[in-house]
């Protein structure tokens, strides 16, 4: 396609799609992707450190993921499954149970992340018969209602959208040692217990292991081992919600592994398909035969193309050791995002697990949240050519989460980009 019409198309895109849809940041054209970058219409390259989201974590256009698509459309392109079995659905379900934490090893395929949550809120709430979810203050879980109701990163996501059922207590204070944290929670649960909702009308807790659109904001493995412990005492399903943290993205095959818990449902999705929309609620087949037909349903969960990808990239991860290397360079990228700290004080703390990595940005002089100032660092950092996006209350943490394929001469040619756009604005 010629750039006049490209630029024509460009022009039209207010009429044509949402803004809630489009008008994201940075709304970089690009023509072709591949491996850690990005190709743009205004022919520069790009390293993209942002993965689609934390989708392709085997990297742009992997080829067993290109072959996977037109194998795959070469015998199915839709299923239903129920209406029609076919191998590619139960061969995956199969080989994804293999890597899952603990016992979880049943599925319900759907297209989204918040198709994952809102089968994991209805799972729930089904098996016990109680009405009440609670989750964590800064938690995003999704944009449907369902998911919303749980959701707190944002006042503005819930606006104009009255949600119920669900009650919510902080999240980890990364300013409070392991043993105060869970004093804390201790005294939280017991807050919300006596004055808001009766323990015995819980169906579940639903959290993330590592706080992602909330700021990227790692807990201690005690406080994640005390929630369960609490589920544990009075009755309620520990559901995990691990769409981002999924997939070797924390430099295990999921967060439940690094913190030694197991929920009882887990959500999963982002980059569980390279790209391709999928998504899966995860429980014990026992949990899970508990969810009759007729209770939740689908038309185009568990694609056969979703299906035959996630297949690719669950032997990707593995033949490549990308685990492994989302933990050795995401090691690398934090000792050297330290170095880049003491020269920008603008730069405040560096959270990472794995290549799940956020850079606080910081006044300088107050030491608070500056989230104008991150955000014109990504546009100054992608002028060098190197891609970001944000996350936290006020935008004002910086997401690193390349494909788990990247090397250490690309973090380090990344960061030198990030160095230069950090200097420019000083």
């Amino acid at each position: 396609m010629s750039h006049n019409n490209w630029n024509h198309l460009i022009e039209k895109l207010p009429e044509r799609l949402a803004p809630s849809m489009a008008k994201d940041h940075p709304n970089l054209p690009v023509v072709k992707e591949e491996g850690v970058y990005y190709y743009g219409l205004d022919g520069k390259e790009y390293l993209d450190f942002t993965s689609g989201i934390a989708v392709t974590n085997v990297g742009h256009r992997h080829p067993k993921v290109v072959q996977a698509i037109k194998d795959a459309a070469d015998e199915l392109t839709h299923g239903p499954i129920g209406v029609i079995q076919y191998e590619s659905i139960l061969k995956y379900a199969d080989e994804l149970a293999n890597v899952m934490p603990g016992d979880l090893d049943c599925f319900f395929f759907g297209n989204s992340g918040t198709e994952a949550i809102e089968g994991a809120l209805k799972l729930a709430r089904h098996v016990t018969k109680k009405p009440y979810v609670i989750s964590f203050v800064g938690g995003f879980h999704g944009r449907t209602l369902g998911s919303l109701a749980v959701s707190t990163s944002k006042a503005k996501y819930r606006k104009h959208q009255p949600v119920s059922g669900t009650y919510q207590i902080p999240y980890y204070d990364p300013s409070d040692d392991e043993q105060e944290a869970i004093q804390k929670l201790d005294d939280q649960f017991d807050k919300l217990f006596a004055h808001q909702v009766e323990a015995e009308e819980v169906a579940a807790v639903i959290m993330e292991p590592v706080l992602g659109e909330g700021g990227y904001v790692i807990p201690p493995k005690g406080w994640v081992q005390r929630i369960r412990e609490i589920c544990d005492e009075k009755g309620f399903l520990l559901i995990f919600d691990e769409v981002q943290t999924g997939f070797g993205r924390t430099g295990e095959w999921f967060a439940s592994d690094v913190f030694d818990v197991v929920p009882d449902i887990m959500a999963i999705a982002k980059a569980m398909a390279s790209g391709q929309p999928i998504s899966a609620t995860v429980a014990n087949h026992q949990l899970m035969q508990q969810w009759p037909l007729g209770s939740h349903a689908t038309t185009y969960g568990g694609n056969p193309i979703g299906c035959r990808v996630g297949l690719a990239t669950l032997e990707v991860l593995k033949e490549e050791e990308l685990i492994t290397n989302a933990k050795n360079v995401g090691a690398y990228a934090h000792e050297q995002l330290e170095k880049l700290k003491e020269k920008h004080p603008m730069i405040g703390s560096i959270r990472s697990l794995g290549l799940m990595i956020g850079i606080e940005i910081i006044d300088p002089e107050t030491g608070k949240p500056d989230g104008v100032r991150s955000m014109r660092i990504l546009d100054l950092a992608l002028e060098e050519g190197v891609l970001f996006y944000f996350c936290g209350n006020k935008g004002e943490v910086i997401r690193m989460i390349p494909p788990l394929t990247v090397t250490k001469e690309q973090i380090d040619d990344g960061l030198r980009m990030l160095d230069i756009a950090l200097g420019r604005l000083s």
